[in-house]
């Protein structure tokens, strides 16, 4: 199909420029204007005005040809980059400084890349600088995966140190029970057990959070063992997203209230059950997610004359960690518990 769009006189002699251009340097400037690589020559002035363009300078900048022919290089930067940068470039053009130095570039339409910039003189039979070859490589890309690898490893070093943190906890705790050493060394590999199935949960999900159904599912899946059978749970509720913070939290909160039933509540019984269910609460200050454990058919409860690792775990922990509110209740019929922490953003429900 051919365009009969009439062009106007801009365009005309922006092609007229560049006709002349690849004429007097031939085969180098095709070269230079077929390659992806974005370049541009500007001549040897002080405002090292553009002389020519390829089309994928055109279209990683956003600019048409007749835009930026015979403007200063100069023009094109303080458009798109700070002083610093301006400064940095005009330095590598007097051949002084950085020869490769970075853009933060705007395009035309305002969005923003950052590209390598290579400098480099082209020169006459004399030696004499008559023009300057300027090309580009987008390295918005990398910037960003190392942008991100930086943010990962900063997030990996925060996690181990909480881990570690909570390892601490769990070990200091247990070696302050008045319990046999055999019983202390189960109690400290039963919860760093449970801690190592909820890291194994956010790995799966690429440490991004897991999903509640999914935590409780995984917190509890040991006990279903010890209880015989999956019936003995009954677990409903959204699957709402959890971050990796809460995971954590919740999950050794959960195993305290297991374990405590296969010592002393429903589970230490053949006829015994557990109710876990949640749900979300609407509040002034933001929605609330409540989740409520109940253990049935057990055998009568009494209230612990002293407070253990347990209880202090589930009360102390969670209301430290997540800003929550426990209420542990010891009801004739079973252990009641409710867990009340600020409500994730979504469900994947």
């Amino acid at each position: 199909m051919v365009d009969i769009t009439p062009k106007s006189d801009d365009q005309k002699k922006s092609e007229a420029e560049v006709d002349a251009f690849r004429h007097d340097l031939g085969p180098f400037v095709v070269a230079a204007e077929k390659t992806r690589m974005p370049m541009i020559f500007t001549d040897n002035k002080a405002t090292y005005s553009v002389v020519f363009a390829n089309d994928a300078f055109l279209a990683l900048t956003g600019y048409k040809r007749e835009e930026i022919l015979a403007k200063s290089f100069q023009s094109l930067l303080t458009i798109g980059c700070d002083q610093t940068t301006v400064e940095i470039v005009e330095a590598a053009l007097r051949g002084e400084g950085c020869a490769e130095p970075e853009l933060h570039y705007k395009r035309k339409d305002g969005t923003e890349f950052w590209a390598s910039l290579y400098v480099s003189p082209v020169c006459d039979d004399n030696g004499t600088i008559v023009q300057q070859f300027l090309s580009l490589i987008d390295v918005t890309r990398l910037r960003q995966d190392n942008a991100r690898c930086r943010l990962l490893i900063d997030e990996l070093n925060h996690r181990v140190k909480n881990t570690l943190a909570t390892v601490q906890s769990i070990v200091t705790q247990a070696l302050r029970s008045s319990g046999e050493p055999e019983a202390i060394r189960d109690a400290i590999e039963s919860r760093i057990l449970a801690l190592s199935r909820s890291h194994d949960l956010l790995t799966i999900s690429k440490w991004e959070g897991v999903g509640l159904h999914d935590l409780v599912d995984t917190a509890l899946h040991p006990f279903e063992v010890i209880a015989g059978h999956t019936q003995r749970f009954t677990i409903s509720g959204d699957n709402f997203h959890l971050s990796p913070k809460v995971t954590l939290s919740l999950t050794i909160a959960l195993h305290e209230l297991a374990t405590n039933a296969v010592k002393y509540g429903a589970f230490s019984v053949d006829a015994g059950l557990i109710t876990v269910s949640w749900e979300l609460v609407p509040d002034v200050a933001g929605d609330r997610l409540v989740l409520r454990w109940q253990e049935h058919g057990g055998p009568p409860v009494t209230p612990p004359t002293h407070k253990g690792f347990g209880s202090w775990v589930i009360e102390r922990g969670l209301a430290h960690e997540l800003d929550g509110i426990v209420t542990l209740n010891f009801l004739e019929s079973g252990v009641a518990c409710t867990i009340d922490i600020p409500a994730p953003v979504s469900s994947e429900t």
